[in-house]
């Protein structure tokens, strides 16, 4: 006869099951909040840097509606958040692009199947120092910057003086965003990269920073971190198109030609808090706080 499991062992047991029945449930748990429906609910949301102040607004915003959800933000950048997304350590993943083919099959599996929701647009802008004579750049024009094949912003009508190229890290949507249809021009086929000069910044803050001290560099940035010390660059989408400068309204229209959506990313189909909140993102108190903060909001039916 097998002998009796003594008492110690036998709660050792039951507490490994306990925790191993908690490890399972934790993703579940993730959607449906830290409480039940009407309790106290806390939702984690993480990722982009570009979207992180709009993040912020909504989430203290939300709070004065619905004081028993408590939202943390952070950034780190699009990849970041959707590795923790991946990883089920995040409720909602910031991204300032869509989610790379890998990165799909590595949610799918770990058993997450990732569900994108546009929450705001972004016209990225191309930005110089306001001393810098050149106002307006072709998408060509700026594949060749950035590429390094033109290196003189004479050749652009500007001073006889190099470029200094700055960008956001590779780690950054806003980064993989402007390569793919800036640098590549939104070829498939094409597999041009940065010039390996390019000075790559953290942070909007870094590379604002750069151009304002330095009359010779060129960056870009979402147009909501645009502030009145850099210059503006209108842009075309070929020679025979017209140069339009970033705004809300040629944002939203389509005719400025480096506009993005902006995404939160759920594991699965949002439900309780979690999708109570994206709805009032979607709606018209999120969408006021996209437009004040300098993002275009997205049409309203």
């Amino acid at each position: 006869m097998r002998a009796p499991i003594p008492t110690l062992a036998r709660v050792t047991l039951a507490l490994l099951l306990l925790l191993a029945s908690a490890t399972a449930c934790t993703r579940a748990d993730h959607q449906a909040g830290t409480a039940a429906r009407g309790g106290p609910q806390a939702i984690q949301n993480k990722g982009s840097d570009t979207m992180v102040n709009l993040a912020l607004a909504w989430a203290e915003a939300y709070r004065v509606q619905q004081p028993a959800t408590a939202i943390a933000v952070t950034g780190g950048g699009s990849g970041t958040g959707i590795a923790a997304l991946i990883n089920g350590t995040v409720d909602i993943a910031n991204a300032s692009r869509e989610m790379k083919e890998s990165e799909i099959e590595q949610a799918r599996a770990q058993g997450v199947e990732p569900v994108e929701h546009v929450v705001a647009i972004d016209a990225l802008a191309v930005i110089v120092n306001p001393a810098n004579p050149v106002s307006q750049l072709t998408i060509d024009q700026l594949a060749d910057i950035f590429t390094g094949r033109i290196t003189n912003w004479q050749a652009l009508g500007g001073d006889d003086a190099g470029i200094i190229l700055v960008s956001r890290e590779t780690n950054s949507g806003t980064h993989v965003y402007f390569l793919d249809e800036v640098v590549r021009k939104g070829d498939a086929d094409n597999h041009d990269i940065f010039a390996p000069q390019t000075m790559l910044m953290p942070s909007s803050v870094g590379i604002t920073s750069e151009i304002q001290r330095n009359p010779h560099a060129i960056g870009y940035d979402g147009l909501g971190y645009v502030t009145e010390h850099e210059k503006l660059i209108a842009v075309a989408r070929d020679a025979a198109s017209p140069f339009v400068l970033p705004t809300v309204q040629s944002g939203a229209d389509g005719s400025y030609p480096i506009a993005r959506d902006l995404y939160m990313i759920t594991a699965g189909e949002p439900s309780g808090a979690i999708a109570d909140f994206i709805a009032w993102i979607v709606g018209p108190a999120g969408q006021q706080i996209v437009a004040d903060l300098g993002f275009v909001p997205l049409p309203q039916e």
